[in-house]
């Protein structure tokens, strides 16, 4: 072929690597095995620490995810078992106020007038036992006259027969000086024996006459006392009869028995009500107490006298329970709490408090934060978390709270307790927290 005029068209000339290449140094033995025998300690290394987390990978029978758990820590301190709940003021003294008899009623107050002791709230127009009241009252009268007139008869009769007994004393003196005069005679010769005899006669029955007639006194004084006292009985109990009858007809004309406020009115004004009809009621503000529910479980924990606290707009006071409901309604309770000295000002009926019961103290106790690991587990297991691993452990509790719960035996201080639900465990052994 001939040559190429164009250095164009001449022929591609392919270069080599002679350009791209370096020379590399011989490297001694020592330096080629310090890199792979680094790379070998750090993989060791590796494996030797993660081996106790592997065992525990291997050892667990299930895991599950720590972000959804709750894990509390067991600590010393002293457990507060107490009671919170929200309760309503109520009256301790609302007594309803009754009619004692048939009759028209007059109310003179409304439902929520503040009343005082005593005061007049509501009359009852009974004619029946206002009729009756006079009738007895007449026949009172009656007795006192005859208590009077028979009185006065008694002193009459007394003053007859001390004349008749006066007399006989007299007819006595003048038979002794009979006597006297013809037994002086018959001594002279005078005077016939005969006569002197006689004289002794009378004198006996003179005196026969004196005794007779003091007996005669005496009988009758006792008699016509006796009679008195009959008549004087008589009277008394018709005057109790007649007070009886006073304290019913006064008992018409309601009065509050406590200072307060009118709760309701039970009958319309001015009907017509049979005995024993409850007319209104009357609330005792100066005694309010706080009813408030209590779960079933602590019910057997309540007792007359424990200490409370009452919550009102920020401040606290202090109470004590008065009472607990012998009966379980809807899994409840109800208690009472009376305020102490101290009470908040204003508080109105079924207005809504916070209180607080205080159950018992006990301190320096184990305890942990209450979660539902006390009502899942029964109370005599929980997981205790150790290096990321929740282990099923056996325990005992004692004493709750609503905040907290004693534990007796099982862990120790600073252990950590997984308080919430563990139904995703399935009563595993072991369970890895991821």
């Amino acid at each position: 072929m001939p040559p190429a005029s164009d250095p164009s068209e001449l022929p591609t000339m392919i270069r080599d690597t002679s350009a791209q290449d370096r020379r590399i140094e011989p490297t001694p033995a020592r330096r080629r095995w310090l890199v792979p025998g680094a790379a070998g300690a750090v993989v060791l290394l590796a494996l030797v620490s993660g081996l106790p987390t592997l065992a525990r990978l291997l050892s667990a029978g299930a895991s599950a995810s720590a972000a959804g758990l709750r894990i509390a820590e067991v600590r010393r301190g002293t457990l507060t078992r107490d009671i919170s709940a929200q309760g309503k003021v109520v009256a301790a003294a609302s007594p309803t106020l009754y009619t004692t008899a048939a009759g028209t009623v007059t109310f003179l107050v409304h439902a929520g007038d503040k009343v005082e002791q005593d005061e007049v709230l509501a009359e009852v127009d009974s004619p029946e036992l206002t009729n009756k009241l006079a009738q007895e009252r007449s026949t009172l009268d009656s007795l006192e006259l005859e208590v009077e007139r028979a009185d006065i008869d008694n002193r009459q009769k007394l003053l007859a027969a001390r004349k008749l007994l006066d007399q006989a004393g007299i007819d006595r003196q003048t038979a002794v000086r009979d006597l006297e005069r013809n037994t002086r005679g018959y001594a002279l010769g005078a005077i016939a024996e005969i006569n002197v005899l006689r004289a002794k006669d009378a004198l006996a029955k003179a005196e026969l006459d004196v005794a007779h007639a003091e007996q005669d006194a005496k009988l009758l004084g006792e008699r016509l006392a006796f009679e008195l006292k009959t008549k004087r009985l008589a009277r008394e109990r018709q005057r109790l009869l007649v007070a009886e009858l006073q304290r019913q007809v006064d008992r018409l004309k309601v009065r509050a028995p406590v200072a307060g406020q009118v709760g309701q009115l039970l009958v319309p004004q001015r009907a017509n009500v049979a005995a024993n009809t409850g007319l209104l009621t009357v609330v005792d503000l100066s005694a309010l107490e706080v009813e408030l529910p209590v779960p079933e479980v602590f019910a057997h924990d309540l007792a007359i006298g424990m200490p409370a606290e009452i919550l009102d707009h920020g401040q606290t006071y202090r109470g004590e329970v008065s009472a607990v409901s012998p009966e379980v309604v809807n899994g409840q309770v109800v208690a009472r709490v009376r305020f102490g000295a101290d009470k908040p000002a204003g508080l109105r009926q079924s207005q809504q408090l916070t209180t607080r019961i205080l159950i018992d103290e006990r301190p320096n106790v184990l305890l942990v934060e209450r979660g539902s690991f006390v009502d899942a587990g029964g109370g005599r297991v929980a997981y205790v978390v150790r290096n990321g691993v929740a282990e099923r452990t056996a325990i005992r509790l004692g004493a709750t709270s609503l905040n907290a719960v004693e534990i007796v035996a099982g862990v120790k201080e600073g252990d950590r307790i997984v308080i919430s639900g563990t139904d995703a465990f399935n009563g595993a052994q072991r369970i890895v927290l991821n």
